[in-house]
């Protein structure tokens, strides 16, 4: 979810990856390609709030489509790691329960545009929504220069399409996440209410380095 310090994890993954010889390539979606990083701008302008809700998640779609054949088949193809900062499991969270789109709709996009292809492994960090809506809020405050005493508890006018969503919103992709987690509890790794940032990053080490060894990726 927004907020949850989910960034923050991959790159410091990547940067114990990489301490350890193994190089991986790093994306994220929307974007990481020059036409997602388009398409990411208009998904996250706020002067995008009139966006239909099944136009936003075929945009989502259309971005996943060109990061695959872009970034993800070719590096798959070459025997690469790959780590990607959101993946179908948010699309199935924020589209599918955000906005009520149903997973249903939303995995029968997935096997129209991705075929067959998933994630070996999902990284799931579930703070409760007040601590992820403050983060973001913060974030965005810093970004735009104002201070917490300034915006208080409301958007800013820099934070984004998703981050201006009323509370009953991330209920449900909250809700939602948590049934993707259910459903697939081999594939997903759930961290719940993640706080200091070392910290997390020694727990999120911890349960994934046996897969990663399992793999053959690690030796």
């Amino acid at each position: 979810m927004d907020g949850s310090g989910k960034t923050t994890q991959l790159r410091l993954l990547d940067n114990w990856l990489r301490g350890r010889n193994v190089e991986a390539i790093l994306t994220r979606q929307p974007g990481g390609t020059a036409t997602g990083d388009r398409i990411r701008a208009l998904l996250l302008d706020s002067k995008s709030a009139g966006l239909d809700s099944r136009t936003e998640l075929a945009m989502m779609f259309a971005d996943r489509a060109q990061s695959i054949a872009e970034v993800i088949r070719p590096a798959l193809d070459a025997g690469k790691l790959l780590l990607c900062d959101r993946f179908i499991d948010s699309t199935e969270a924020y589209q599918g329960g955000g906005r009520q789109l149903g997973s249903e709709l939303v995995l029968a996009m997935h096997r129209l545009v991705c075929g067959d292809l998933q994630p070996d492994l999902t990284i799931l960090l579930l703070p409760n929504i007040e601590v992820c809506l403050t983060r973001a809020r913060r974030r965005n405050q810093r970004a735009s220069g104002q201070t917490s005493s300034q915006a208080g508890n409301q958007a800013t006018p820099d934070e984004d399409r998703f981050e201006r969503e009323q509370d009953g919103f991330f209920q449900r992709v909250h809700q939602a996440y948590r049934a993707i987690a259910q459903r697939e509890p081999v594939r997903v790794i759930t961290i719940e209410n993640p706080g200091d940032v070392q910290a997390v990053h020694r727990e999120l080490i911890t349960r994934v380095e046996p897969r990663l060894r399992a793999a053959g990726i690690l030796r």
